[in-house]
């Protein structure tokens, strides 16, 4: 089943409302909404998707997120998605938005943080395996471990 997205333009203003599907296969810009997670001690979530996502099966992230949906703000994708795919209730904490032209089309790309809680309970559908970095051991595995191009994109800034 496919969602509804808002289309948005170069300033992230409101155009109207499309299915994702359509957003991908015309190159139209809507908001995608992450976040990165930080356990009390600092590390980095890292996680796999499952090889059965829809976008990316199989490849690694620094984020968890998904396309915010009509009406939703950025933090309240990034929330959204946090429970959804973790099982965990967090504030997100807004970082930056940029259009992200990397991935299957462009987007803006709603970045944001949180600290969560070591226990949670993925959704099998979504991670197949999950686990906690420090800094230097992220930097290490950047190099080894193939990761979406989001997260290439938000380490980056």
């Amino acid at each position: 089943m496919d969602e509804w997205v808002e289309r948005v333009d170069g300033r992230d203003r409101l155009l109207g409302v499309v299915s994702r599907r359509e957003a991908i296969r015309e190159g139209w810009l809507h908001r995608v909404a992450v976040m990165v997670c930080r356990d009390e001690r600092g590390r980095i979530l890292v996680h796999r998707r499952s090889e059965q996502a829809s976008r990316f099966p199989g490849l690694h992230e620094v984020e968890v997120g998904g396309a915010a949906r009509v009406g939703e703000s950025y933090e309240q994708a990034a929330a959204r998605e946090l429970a959804e795919e973790l099982g965990i209730r967090a504030l997100p904490r807004l970082l930056f938005a940029f259009i992200n032209r990397g991935g299957l089309s462009p987007h803006w790309l709603g970045v944001h943080e949180a600290v969560v809680p070591d226990a949670m309970v993925p959704d099998p559908d979504e991670v197949a395996w999950h686990g906690w970095l420090t800094e230097p051991e992220l930097d290490s595995v950047l190099l080894e471990w193939r990761f979406t191009p989001d997260s290439h994109e938000a380490l980056s800034r």
